[in-house]
């Protein structure tokens, strides 16, 4: 069974669309976004450990899974330089980036330790990696989920739980949209592939860490070749 993040839109709704369409079981989270006509999507607060944990608790106990697969979709962004920024709206990127992330993974954990199964899954990004002006507060929530990642991935090895990022590039899809058309060409210019990343891809990748036991602790960059 899938619990998915942010499912509702961008990335987290691709994921939530494909493994639901091919038969998998799959639950989901939204925030701000209306999502009255879909089914299995329940309107969390990831800031809020309480509101997590119980939704947790409810889709594991309706399900009775002992097969559980985490993806932690559920992210904003926040642009702006860092002299400039306000501290509320900087510090609201990580509570829900990595914060919320963490919420989840530690109301997962013990659920997965009891099965002797578990993947978790962190959406990271190429943002963590260079250094773009105006994002420090989105590159330090996703370069978070890398040192957690690894720490947590040794902890659970044993249980058989994985732990893995997937480091992201400019995507034909999610939050790129945010990015204006001048400067999306020149954007695209800077990626070796040329062009944005194919969206299936990122199922792609999905499915590939869910079936390897042995890659833990892992980031895999998606992203055309991007350095």
């Amino acid at each position: 069974m899938y619990l998915i993040t942010g499912a509702s839109r961008g990335i987290g709704q691709l994921l939530f669309d494909n493994l639901s369409n091919r038969g998998d079981i799959c639950h989901g989270t939204y925030n701000s976004s209306p999502a009255t006509e879909i089914s299995n999507l329940t309107q969390v607060d990831v800031r809020s450990f309480d509101a997590v944990s119980k939704w947790v608790t409810d889709v594991v106990d309706e399900s009775n899974s002992d097969r559980l697969v985490l993806i932690n979709c559920a992210g904003i962004t926040y642009n702006a330089f860092g002299h400039k920024s306000d501290l509320d709206q900087w510090k609201n990127v990580i509570d829900v980036n990595l914060i919320g992330s963490f919420n989840l993974i530690r109301a997962l954990l013990p659920h997965m330790r009891d099965a002797n199964y578990g993947r978790i899954i962190n959406l990271s990004s190429v943002v963590a990696q260079k250094g773009v002006p105006g994002t420090s507060a989105y590159a330090a929530s996703k370069s978070g989920l890398w040192g957690m990642t690894k720490a947590l991935s040794v902890e659970n090895a044993r249980k058989n739980i994985t732990i893995n990022n997937i480091n992201l590039g400019y995507f034909d899809i999610g939050i790129i949209d945010q990015v204006p058309t001048n400067s999306l060409e020149g954007l695209i210019e800077t990626i070796p592939v040329r062009r944005l990343g194919a969206p299936s891809n990122i199922v792609k990748t999905v499915d590939y860490i869910v079936d390897n036991s042995d890659l833990c602790g892992a980031s895999i960059d998606v992203n055309g070749g991007l350095v």
